[in-house]
C-alpha cells in the first residue's frame, strides 16, 4: 500500500438531474451522492493526509451513498472504491489510448443514434449517469451534440422506421434509467409502434449502484411493452450485488425482462479468478446470465486499469476450469470500425499451470 495518493477532482461533464416538488425516492438518493473525493474518504475513514488532491477540468466524481456503503472502511485499495475514485493516474497520456476508443463518433447515422452493427441501432438517450466510473469509455463523449434530444426524437423514429433491417434498439447513454419513468414509458411505446422492431435492450448500471431506481412504474412499462425487453446490467465485483440489488433484479426477472451482465476486466478491481468466479455465481443466483467480460476500452485516462495479456490468459483459464460453460462470460474486445465485438481467443492448453496463482488468490 502506498503512503501517498494523488486524486484528480474534475468538474462535471455529465449533467445532474434537477429535483421537483414530488421527487421520486431514487432521485432523492441520487441528490445525496458523494461528489467530492475528500468527503468520500472521510466517510470511509481513509486519512486525507496520505492523499494529494489535484483539480482538473473534466470528469468529476459521483458515487451514490448506497454504493459507498458497500466499500470497506479504511481500505484505499477497496475494489469498489477503485472504480470511482479519481486518481492522478488519469492524467497520464498512455500510448494507444484515445478519447474515442470504440469509434462512436464515426458511427452516428443521425445525432443521438449510432448504427454500428447489422440489425441493431443504439440511442444515446442522455448524458447523465448515477455514478462516474473512472474507466468509462464515453467519459470524453460530446453529449451536448450527440444525444437524443426531444427535438431530435422524431428524426430518430423516422430513421428507425426507414430501416427495416433494424430489429433491435439499444437504449444507452449515459444511462437510460436516468430518464423519468414517464419519459421512458413514452419512448418505449413509440418504439413498439415500429412494426419491424422486435427487441428493446437497455444498458444500465443503476440497478446495481442505485437499486431504488427499479420502481413499480418502470416494471410496468417493461412488462406491458410489446417488444421483448433485455436489460444488460453492469457489475464488476461480487460485493456490488447486495441483498437489495438482488431483490430488485428478481423483480425485473418476474416482470419478464431477460437479464444479462457485462463486466469490464479491471486491474486492482476484479483481476482475480476467485472474484470473477464469485461474481458469476452470485449473478446466476440472482437470475442474471454472465454475458460479457470486456477487455478495457482504451479510453484516455484509464490506462492504469489495463490488465496484462498473460494475466488475462491465466484468469480466463481459471474461469473455464472452475465454472460450468453457461456461467463463463464471453471474453471480448470492442475495436473501432469492426462489424462486431471480437471474442478474444487464447490458446489455453498451456495455461493449466499458470492459472493456479490466479485461482488461489483471495477474493478482494
Amino acid at each position: 500500500m502506498t503512503s501517498s495518493r494523488n486524486i484528480s477532482i474534475a468538474a462535471h461533464i455529465i449533467p445532474e438531474s434537477g429535483l421537483t416538488l414530488q421527487t421520486p425516492l431514487w432521485q432523492q438518493a441520487l441528490s445525496e451522492a458523494f461528489t467530492q473525493p475528500t468527503a468520500l474518504l472521510d466517510y470511509l475513514g481513509i486519512e486525507r493526509d496520505s492523499i494529494s488532491v489535484e483539480f482538473s477540468s473534466e470528469f468529476s466524481m459521483r458515487v451514490p451513498r448506497g454504493f459507498a456503503a458497500l466499500m470497506r472502511r479504511g481500505d484505499p485499495e477497496d475494489p469498489l472504491l477503485r472504480q470511482v475514485l479519481p486518481l492522478q493516474d488519469e492524467s497520464v497520456h498512455a500510448q494507444g489510448f484515445s478519447r474515442n476508443p470504440v469509434g462512436d463518433l464515426e458511427a452516428h447515422a443521425v445525432p443521438g443514434l449510432l448504427h454500428k452493427y447489422h440489425g441493431r441501432a443504439l440511442l444515446i438517450t442522455t448524458g447523465a449517469c448515477a455514478i462516474h466510473c473512472r474507466y468509462c469509455f464515453r467519459r470524453h463523449y460530446p453529449y451536448e451534440n450527440g444525444s437524443a434530444t426531444p427535438r431530435q426524437w422524431e428524426t430518430l423514429l423516422a430513421y428507425l422506421g426507414e430501416h427495416p433491417t433494424i430489429n433491435e434498439v439499444i437504449l444507452s447513454g449515459g444511462d437510460p434509467l436516468m430518464l423519468s419513468d414517464e419519459k421512458l414509458g413514452r419512448w418505449m411505446q413509440q418504439l413498439s409502434e415500429i412494426p419491424h422492431l422486435q427487441r428493446l435492450r437497455l444498458h444500465s448500471r443503476l440497478p446495481v449502484v442505485l437499486p431504488e431506481r427499479i420502481t413499480p412504474e418502470l416494471l410496468a412499462h417493461l412488462r406491458e411493452n410489446r417488444l421483448k425487453s433485455v436489460l444488460v446490467i453492469h457489475a464488476n465485483h461480487p460485493r456490488e450485488l447486495s441483498n437489495r440489488v438482488t431483490e430488485k433484479l428478481k423483480a425485473l426477472q418476474k416482470a419478464g425482462v431477460l437479464l444479462l451482465n457485462q463486466s469490464v476486466l479491471l486491474r486492482g478491481v476484479n483481476d482475480q479468478t476467485a472474484a470473477l468466479v464469485e461474481l458469476s455465481e452470485r449473478l446466476f443466483e440472482a437470475g442474471v446470465m454472465p454475458y460479457y467480460l470486456h477487455l478495457l476500452d482504451r479510453v484516455e485516462g484509464a490506462a492504469h486499469f489495463e490488465v496484462e495479456q498473460e494475466r488475462i490468459r491465466a484468469l480466463y483459464s481459471g474461469l473455464l476450469s472452475r465454472l460450468p460453460g453457461y456461467m463463463v462470460p464471453k471474453l471480448v474486445r470492442e475495436t473501432a470500425g469492426e462489424s462486431s465485438k471480437r471474442p478474444e481467443g487464447f490458446d489455453l492448453t498451456e495455461q493449466t499451470a499458470i492459472h493456479s496463482d490466479a485461482c488461489q488468490a483471495t477474493s478482494r
